[in-house]
């Protein structure tokens, strides 16, 4: 048998077919609730839309906390992911602008997540290194090909947008999400070349 040092990192385990369904299932409906109802939804709402028992819940996201955590990551990972696909399909100030709308998707149906990410809350502690490590680079990407193409300025920066973006989506009373893609929609617009 072979000696294992007790420093040695694991593998994390993975969950039985079953197990894997229940996690998809609450973190899909989880993602749902909080668009629509905010993330402090009655846990039920959740485990009702996902087909599953509070007690699943609470075994996979003993913390509200930790379920947020996990349905930001794994938004956040779609949306890093959108870049390579919209770059294959469109050219490049096209799939920029895509990308940047769909980022406007992630940011803009979060109801109360600005106030979870603020709280404090240790659970949330690395997300924001997390979503510029994931984020970052793929609208980087999208920009350099934009600016490569003629189709963008060369005066702006993947973290101007990554700090834009949000700014616009920020509620408006009276107003949906709507309203800050038609703000986004501007801030795309600018960022065009003159003489389109």
């Amino acid at each position: 048998m072979a000696d294992v040092h007790p420093d040695t990192p694991r593998e994390p385990r993975r969950l039985r077919a079953d197990a894997q369904r229940n996690l998809d299932a609450l973190l899909e409906a989880a993602r749902n609730v909080f668009a629509t109802t905010g993330v402090d939804a009655p846990a039920k709402e959740i485990t009702d839309q996902a087909g599953v028992g509070i007690g699943t819940l609470y075994r996979h996201f003993p913390h509200r906390s930790d379920l947020i955590a996990a349905v930001l990551q794994r938004e956040i990972d779609a949306c890093a992911q959108a870049g390579a696909a919209l770059a294959a399909e469109h050219e490049p100030g096209g799939a920029l602008s895509r990308w940047l709308y769909r980022f406007t998707d992630l940011v803009g149906t979060k109801r109360g997540l600005a106030n979870a990410l603020h709280s404090g809350d240790p659970a949330f502690g690395d997300l924001p290194d997390y979503f510029l490590r994931r984020l970052e680079p793929v609208l980087a990407t999208l920009l350099d090909a934009a600016v490569t193409a003629g189709a963008a300025r060369d005066d702006i920066s993947a973290r101007d947008l990554l700090n834009a973006v949000p700014l616009l989506c920020q509620p408006v009373r009276g107003e949906e999400l709507a309203y800050n893609k038609r703000m986004v929609t501007v801030l795309v617009d600018g960022i065009r070349t003159r003489g389109r």
